[in-house]
């Protein structure tokens, strides 16, 4: 009779205890979905808009390149970035972006220089960052260019889907930046763009939670 209850006992322990396990788990998704909901729409809300103005430099973040010429991806960035400076709305160019040992001793930012200077934007007004190997480091280095030249206001320029995180992190350095998203090359279908939010959308959580990003880094060609 005693060992009966007490395993009654035990069953209502047991199920109590998985009820409040299901609970939690279905909290903690709860919670997740809210919060990548609304990281997608803040992501596509800036992916969607340009605040190109008059400012103190254009920044072009750096993709990669291809044995000293830009993949398509820096090329469109690079273009709409000669597009602004020619409507005079920056008087500098910083272009942001390292190498690795695989790539000849070429960089994102000397390669981004190079075309700059192809396409007409005078030496004397082009700035090129080549150590940077992520985005986290590409704002820092940004901020140290701005502070040593005295750059208030910044035109920011990348993937539209890139934007919402460049900004972000460009508030955490103390840079006022306006965000503007380089041009759609070609088609991207549903999976490449899903891909593209969903990198981000991982990207600035581990951000705010202060975790290593490096495995991110080259997911995707941003």
């Amino acid at each position: 009779m005693g060992n009966s209850s007490s395993s009654r006992s035990y069953g209502r322990r047991e199920t109590t205890g998985r009820l409040l396990l299901r609970r939690l788990l279905g909290v903690l998704l709860l919670g997740v979905l809210v919060w990548f909901g609304w990281l997608y729409t803040k992501i596509k809300d800036v992916a969607d808009r340009d605040e190109a103005r008059p400012a103190d430099a254009i920044a072009v973040f750096g993709a990669a390149e291809y044995s000293g010429r830009p993949s398509p991806v820096l090329h469109a960035r690079l273009d709409h970035a000669v597009e602004l400076y020619r409507e005079h709305m920056a008087p500098l160019v910083i272009t942001l972006g390292g190498g690795t040992d695989r790539d000849g001793g070429q960089t994102e930012g000397g390669v981004g220089r190079d075309y700059l200077l192809a396409n007409g934007v005078p030496f004397d007004q082009i700035v090129a960052e080549t150590r940077s190997v992520d985005t986290e480091q590409q704002v820092q280095r940004l901020a140290e260019i701005a502070r040593a030249r005295h750059l208030g206001r910044i035109v920011v320029v990348s993937d539209g889907t890139h934007l919402f995180r460049i900004e972000k992190e460009c508030e955490m350095a103390g840079l006022k930046v306006y965000t503007s998203p380089r041009p759609v090359v070609g088609h991207i279908d549903g999976w490449d763009l899903a891909q593209r939010y969903l990198h981000e959308m991982l990207g600035y959580t581990l951000l705010k939670l202060h975790l290593n990003l490096e495995w991110l880094h080259g997911k995707v060609d941003l």
